[in-house]
């Protein structure tokens, strides 16, 4: 079984020392209560609605700001998976890195950015199957408007991922709400995996965000889930074992492979 933590962020746009201080923060409460995986936001590191200045923060996976990420997991004894701005030569991605202390980390890259201000700013990568393993489950890892794409999550289900982890930036709005309240669940129970969708709180001076952050098991029910845009750390315990029937009874992934 894992226990994840999953951090609704009121991230300080512009701010990486703030958002790391508010992160580390976070990991040592985690920690506390037995969490093995802490998720912060999209973009929480340099904050979603930081606009240019998201570019002069840009740093590589090998910065100072992922080194700082790494020591905060060490120190707490508990992995990571954050949102930042990666440069790489001429290019700024939209990222997301997995680090668990000093082992080397592991990044994502948005392949789907989403509207005019992501692709004005950010370089897409093309799709990808981007798996860890952490106490035991293959968990895969996508950003925000990734997940709304349903190709990404099979993609990943049938790379083996019995959890997809969603950094987002979900908006407020209908829209919003809709994705939160229904589709994270189905992308869940369409595949038979969990999905933790973690969200901003509050509002940036940019963007005001949804929160309404989730963890949804196979079955499409919540283990965990937030009510508003406030800022919050929630938790859940990962047993797969808890849901043999729903896998039984819906074996989507089985049965799409004798098509």
């Amino acid at each position: 079984m894992m226990r994840i933590a999953a951090l609704q962020m009121q991230a300080v746009c512009g701010n990486v020392d703030a958002n790391l201080a508010r992160i580390e923060q976070a990991a040592m409460d985690a920690a506390k209560a037995g969490a093995d995986l802490l998720v912060v936001p999209e973009l929480a590191l340099t904050g979603y609605g930081a606009g240019e200045a998201i570019t002069a923060l840009a740093e590589p996976a090998n910065g100072s700001q992922i080194s700082q990420l790494q020591a905060i997991s060490k120190a707490n004894a508990i992995a990571i998976i954050a949102g930042f701005a990666e440069r790489d030569g001429d290019n700024v991605y939209n990222s997301a890195a997995y680090v668990c202390g000093d082992a080397q980390p592991v990044i994502y890259r948005k392949s789907h950015l989403y509207g005019d201000y992501e692709r004005a700013l950010f370089t897409p990568e093309k799709p990808a199957s981007c798996i860890i393993q952490i106490a035991g489950l293959k968990l895969g890892i996508l950003i925000c408007y990734d997940v709304e794409f349903p190709e990404n999550v099979r993609r990943l289900a049938q790379a083996g991922a019995q959890m997809v982890i969603v950094p987002t930036a979900l908006p407020a709005g209908p829209s919003g709400t809709f994705i939160a309240g229904h589709m994270i669940q189905v992308r869940a129970f369409e595949n038979q995996i969990f999905v933790a969708y973690v969200n901003h709180a509050g509002d940036d001076g940019r963007f005001s965000f949804a929160g309404l952050s989730r963890i949804a098991a196979p079955d499409g029910s919540l283990i965990a889930a937030s009510t508003d845009a406030r800022e919050q750390l929630l938790f859940a315990d990962i047993n797969r074992h808890m849901f043999a029937a729903s896998i039984e009874n819906n074996p989507y992934l089985k049965d799409l492979a004798l098509l």
